[in-house]
């Protein structure tokens, strides 16, 4: 039995006039309300975490992304929910028509992005004259579509049964809220391992459009007229149509836009539990490149030059022991391992799927000289920062930073003073540590930061940088600010050590191909004259290397 709605003051208008009968009792309506909304929760959650981490991979900054996406998406709520008091009085149409648009837009949200930033050249154009127009767009839009929920999924619970206004608010919240932890906990933990970005977006669209098309119709059908009824099916398989084609077409989809990006050469690409890792080149006389995340990792056009000038001035002294942090591509143990003298060498990488292609991969593996087949080098799948703080103290003579440009915001804490001072803790009497610290021409004063850090930690520095690089893939930290005009032509380095270090080349070793003792301190010279005063350490709660 419904009971009836008490009456409306004078002057306003009616909230349900004359309602028809449900199909089921009320309490089983209110049960299947609140499941709605526990799904409807779960997906939209699902659409903002898709919106910040893909943003993040193909923008990058995931502070700064993740800040526009939740900002915007919680403001565009608030006037959605404003916005939907006007359709309180058809609450059942309105909110089955909000949560088919909410399916294709928010479904369909990662494959746009991703199309934009494959087929317009990695933001160019107009995306690259302003703000990030399209991720801004889709966060108002699901926003607003989210905000204008709530006031129409309360009009329909107290539709069902009239109840004060605390107790409605309480239990819409409720499922409100554990539906975003199911969504929250699924999305990293169920959609990106077993379906990736893309077809876990979709299916998550789908799911939202039979959740709401299935409520309105099955529960509350007797409130709409029987064209609005047809309406509703027909848009709703339009939208399920379109979700499920795309799905199909996904894989497709994935290949053109790698395509479009890299170039037809892609051999390998894996989406591994910690990034997309992508093999291009390595046959027929192309040289290989790797990418992270979209970001160029290795070019075989000119890594031996990056690689010797990272390993080679470190290993001039003791370094019977040896740590690589990062690394797993071998490329820096290949180094490494022509020293006489080395004994050990420890790589500890995070992504094990990067040290499986390193391994198995014949293009990676010649290129790394098959270093994963010596018996000196043991592999540690871990971060690098956990690591170290598990580290004997005073264990290694040589320790090598081989990690992502400091101006990533996932890698800030991995070039923190506190980072450096477990390094410095972990070195033997008269240890090196070696540290890729980015780019010096386009980026000096982040060059110069980690110059700053590594002091603070109370180590001694000598920075240095080699040119060369032969690269027009825009490869930085944030392809919208680094076009491809913009790609970075150098590498920064600082050497560090308790005592004052020597930039030198050891003198047993052979000698590198594209290194000199003279053109080592040409380098450190070159690297000096760029230097920025009054730059100050990074740390893990103030972090400064945005540009």
């Amino acid at each position: 039995m419904i009971e009836p709605h008490a009456p409306a003051p004078p002057g306003s208008p009616p909230s349900w006039p004359g309602p028809a009968p449900l199909p089921v009792r009320p309490g089983t309506g209110r049960f299947l309300v609140l499941a709605c909304v526990f799904v409807c929760a779960a997906c939209g959650l699902v659409y903002e975490l898709e919106l910040v981490a893909l943003a993040s991979y193909l923008i990058g900054d995931s502070v700064t992304q993740a800040s526009v996406v939740l900002s915007v998406m919680v403001f565009a709520m608030g006037i959605g929910s404003l916005a939907a008091k006007k359709l309180r009085w058809h609450a059942a149409a309105g909110f089955g028509a909000i949560e088919a648009t909410l399916a294709l837009v928010g479904g369909c949200s990662a494959m746009t992005l991703y199309a934009v930033f494959a087929w317009t050249g990695g933001w160019g154009g107009l995306w690259a004259s302003g703000p990030r127009w399209l991720l801004v767009a889709f966060s108002l839009t699901i926003g607003l579509l989210i905000g204008a929920e709530v006031p129409l999924l309360m009009e329909l619970i107290q539709r069902i049964r009239r109840q004060d206004a605390g107790g409605a608010v309480a239990d819409l919240f409720a499922a409100d809220y554990v539906g975003a932890l199911v969504g929250g906990l699924a999305f990293p933990f169920l959609l990106l391992p077993l379906l990736g970005q893309l077809t876990g977006v979709l299916i998550t669209g789908t799911v939202n459009a039979i959740a709401g098309c299935a409520l309105v119709l099955g529960l509350f059908r007797r409130d709409l007229t029987r064209r609005a009824r047809w309406l509703l099916v027909i848009a709703n398989v339009a939208v399920l149509g379109l979700l499920a084609s795309a799905a199909v077409l996904v894989d497709d989809f994935e290949r053109a836009a790698r395509q479009a990006v890299y170039g037809d050469g892609v051999r390998v690409a894996v989406q591994t539990g910690t990034q997309e890792v992508v093999l291009t080149g390595g046959t027929h006389g192309r040289p290989l490149d790797l990418f992270l995340d979209g970001r160029l990792r290795v070019s075989g056009r000119d890594e031996r030059r990056y690689h010797e000038a990272l390993v080679h001035p470190a290993m001039n002294g003791p370094h019977a022991r040896v740590l690589i942090l990062g690394g797993g591509d071998g490329l820096a143990a290949r180094e490494v391992l022509e020293h006489p003298g080395v004994r050990r060498v420890d790589i500890v990488e995070l992504d094990a799927g990067v040290v499986r292609l390193a391994r198995t991969d014949p293009a990676l593996a010649r290129l790394n000289d098959h270093a994963y087949d010596d018996p000196r080098v043991h592999e540690t799948t871990q971060d690098a920062f956990r690591w170290l703080r598990a580290a004997a103290p005073g264990t290694f003579d040589v320790v090598i930073c081989d990690l992502p440009d400091p101006g990533i915001t996932a890698s800030t804490k991995l070039y923190s003073q506190e980072f450096y001072g477990l390094a410095r803790r972990a070195l033997a009497g008269g240890g090196r540590l070696v540290v890729h610290a980015g780019p010096v021409a386009s980026r000096p004063r982040v060059f110069w930061t980690v110059d700053a850090t590594v002091r603070s930690a109370g180590l001694r520095t000598i920075p240095y940088r080699v040119g060369g690089r032969d690269s027009g893939f825009a490869a930085g930290p944030d392809r919208a600010a680094s076009g491809a005009v913009r790609a970075p032509r150098d590498w920064g380095f600082v050497l560090a050590s308790v005592a004052s270090p020597r930039l030198g080349l050891d003198a047993g070793a052979r000698r590198p191909r594209t290194l000199t003792a003279g053109g080592l301190a040409a380098d450190a010279r070159a690297a000096g004259r760029t230097r920025v005063e009054g730059v100050r350490a990074s740390t893990l709660v103030d972090p400064r290397y945005a540009e």
